[in-house]
């Protein structure tokens, strides 16, 4: 049986995915890291490190890996067996314990081998709701030992807003893993959690870090080494049959040649290119976003109005007491909480205590000019510049000198759009600046939880009230009937 399946490798019956670049580079750096951890046939030293006040289990150092592999792979050059070491650690096989920089290096740095359940071999692509509880986990453990980076503490809170419907049950997930973890020795622990942590700087890497993961190998190798057909031409580029001509003399390389191409490389960079993976998470964001303001998605509390004749729905919105749901979407973006009039509003408010109110209202001022009648338009562009740009005006704002030359052009021929420029840089201000500020302040926070006490707590509270009541009631009763027999 052995035989057989070694003869159907060898005469290609193989599992597709087994056959490809990424699995041959992984099963060969596999082969070298398990002859490195074999203790018989001279593998390298992993020892436990006394430290100042703890022992580091399962370590080894740099050199030892370096000098193994100057030994076993016949390599002469130090150089050379740093560069394979670290190409071995990007791939997560070999990781550091004190930072995120998957390099080797020659020296006494403590490095500790991968798991073969984190190899990448054997791991799926992991998901942002796995990363989610990974970092929800380390939240919850040893805060000195396991405290988040900057950018981890970044991605936990996109992950948060992302996942705000079901983020109770990732809660669940990895308060569930803890007590799991809490249970095993100490040191088994330690080493998982590095384990785990090396895991996702792989998958998750640190920015600025090349990830592994997302490269494709056969895409690396068209692009480098493009095939030929039979006859010299790029299979991609040949769209007709070949045509026998004489060869061409090459012509030398012109300074305008050389211009061309570092037009055309310019133009490249400046492109905004985005992966399809990517975009697709941003999408799949989006929606997992508004999916509760979706009536077709989720229910209308109280009802749908337009599949039902209760109306109550349209009440609640154009009231002035807006909903915590409603609350919740000012939040999601500043152009939410632009377009709804409540929201306007009580951002105004926000502006007046601060005295900063000028830039929404000019921001407004703009919007309404844009649907003003023709004859009306020149008068108000004329009231707007006296109230918010003249010199001296009476509600000044903050405008760049750019923006400011700009529109007392425009002024002289006042139009719909003579403040376009000025209304986008009013925009970003309060988008980088105010907004965010509102998004913490009080007032935005005391509106979001006024409406977090569920109505059963409510109604409880009412029943419990009348039963008090009732029973005053009953007992003042009985007193006054007592007094009137003893009398």
């Amino acid at each position: 049986m052995a035989q057989g399946s070694g003869d159907q490798r060898a005469v290609g019956i193989a599992d597709p995915e087994e056959s490809s670049p990424n699995m041959i580079v992984y099963r060969k750096i596999e082969d070298i890291i398990t002859k490195m951890q074999d203790d018989k046939t001279g593998g390298v030293p992993i020892r436990t490190v006394k430290s100042f006040l703890s022992k580091i289990p399962s370590v080894v150092t740099g050199t030892d890996i370096v000098q193994w592999l100057m030994k076993n792979l016949s390599i002469e050059d130090p150089v050379e067996a740093i560069h394979v070491g670290s190409l071995i650690a990007a791939q997560g096989y070999v990781f550091p314990i004190s930072d995120h920089v998957l390099t080797v290096k020659d020296d006494g740095t403590f490095y500790r081998f991968q798991a073969p359940y984190f190899w990448p071999s054997n791991c799926w692509e992991p998901e942002n709701t796995d990363y989610a509880i990974y970092l929800c986990k380390r939240t919850m453990q040893n805060k000195a030992r396991l405290e988040l980076a900057d950018y981890e503490a970044e991605n936990l809170a996109r992950l948060q807003r992302a996942f705000a419907r079901k983020w109770e049950f990732i809660f669940m997930q990895a308060e569930a893993q803890v007590k799991i973890d809490r249970k095993k020795d100490k040191t088994e622990r330690k080493i998982l959690d590095s384990q785990e942590r090396a895991f996702w700087d792989v998958h998750r890497p640190v920015p600025g870090c090349v990830n592994t993961t997302e490269m494709d190998i056969r895409k690396c190798r068209r692009l480098k080494n493009p095939q030929k057909s039979v006859y010299g031409v790029t299979e991609e580029s040949q769209s007709q049959s070949p045509v026998h001509i004489p060869s061409q003399p090459i012509r030398k390389t012109t300074k305008e040649d050389i211009r061309k191409q570092i037009t055309f490389l310019n133009a490249q960079i400046d492109r905004h290119c985005l992966k399809m993976s990517k975009v697709a998470e941003s999408l799949i964001a989006y929606t997992e976003q508004y999916v509760e303001y979706d009536p077709l998605i989720t229910p209308a509390e109280p009802s749908n109005p337009w599949v039902s004749d209760d109306i109550a729905l349209w009440d609640i919105e154009m009231s002035k007491e807006p909903s915590q749901q409603r609350v919740k979407r000012w939040g999601f973006s500043f152009d939410e909480i632009l377009k709804d009039q409540v929201g306007r509003d009580q951002f105004l408010r926000f502006l007046e205590s601060e005295f900063s109110s000028e830039n929404l209202r000019f921001w407004l001022a703009v919007q309404d000019l844009k649907k003003q009648p023709l004859q009306d338009v020149a008068k108000r562009v004329e009231e707007i510049w006296q109230e918010f740009l003249a010199p001296g005006a009476p509600s000044a704002i903050n405008l760049d000198s750019h923006s400011y030359e700009i529109t007392s052009q425009n002024v002289k021929d006042g139009g719909r759009y003579t403040f376009e420029d000025a209304q986008e840089h009013i925009y970003k201000l309060m988008k980088s600046d105010s907004y965010a500020r509102f998004l913490r302040s009080n007032a935005y926070q005391d509106l979001l939880l006024a409406k977090k006490k569920p109505e059963s707590e409510q109604g409880r509270r009412t029943s419990l009230e009348k039963f008090t009541r009732s029973v005053g009631k009953s007992l003042a009763g009985k007193r006054l009937t007592g007094l009137m027999q003893s009398s």
